[in-house]
């Protein structure tokens, strides 16, 4: 990899684990979690979107997401934006998440040049607006960011189009999934955790 200057980092799977919640999620619409879990890892490997899983257990949808709290962070998240920050990176989070992510986030500990949700920005992944959101965010140019998650279609692909280096994170339902599949092989990096990244990240600065 060519020297980067900043990373962003994806949220959902990537710095925060989403057990909870799915849990939560599955209690409330009256399924267990078992069968809300299984029904998600068919959608993904499928390729489908997952956000049919309430549909195909014909229940409604749950009215609100669940709020990030600090026991939610995988525990290499804090550790990782330190050591990131400290090699003096620019850090960024940005992902496909409700109004007020940014304030959880940061109540939870996090601590970021900027921290961005898709309802924020009014613009989804894996649309490339997205993409050059994150980029005028970041004040850089592109081939200076890594863009860090779970997914191949949400992150890897998508951030790879709009010219920024990439980085592929194997853990939660999409982790596991896609680390599996050819296009994995696309990602500048492919890492078990944060840590790994950071460590990778890290030492290839000058």
């Amino acid at each position: 990899m060519v020297r980067i200057r900043g990373v962003v980092l994806d949220v959902g799977e990537t710095l925060v684990d989403e057990s909870r919640a799915w849990t939560q999620q599955a209690e409330r619409v009256g399924v267990t979690p078992f069968t809300l879990m299984g029904m998600l890892g068919a959608l993904i490997e499928r390729g489908e979107d997952h956000r049919q899983v309430w549909t195909i257990l014909g229940v409604d949808a749950p009215p609100e997401p669940m709020e990030i709290v600090a026991a939610d962070l995988y525990p290499d998240a804090l550790d990782c934006v330190q050591m990131l920050r400290g090699a003096e990176l620019l850090v960024g989070i940005a992902g496909n998440q409700p109004l007020g992510v940014e304030k959880q986030l940061e109540s939870a500990g996090l601590s970021a040049d900027f921290i961005a949700s898709s309802d924020a920005w009014g613009v989804v992944k894996p649309s490339a607006e997205f993409f050059s959101r994150v980029v005028r965010a970041a004040q850089l140019e592109p081939s200076a960011i890594l863009y860090v998650g779970d997914r191949l279609d949400n992150d890897v692909l998508p951030a790879r189009r709009a010219g920024m280096r990439t980085a592929l994170i194997r853990r939660g339902p999409w982790g596991h999934i896609h680390a599996r599949r050819p296009e994995a092989e696309l990602a500048d990096l492919r890492v078990d955790s944060l840590t790994e990244l950071a460590s990778v990240v890290v030492g290839i600065q000058p």
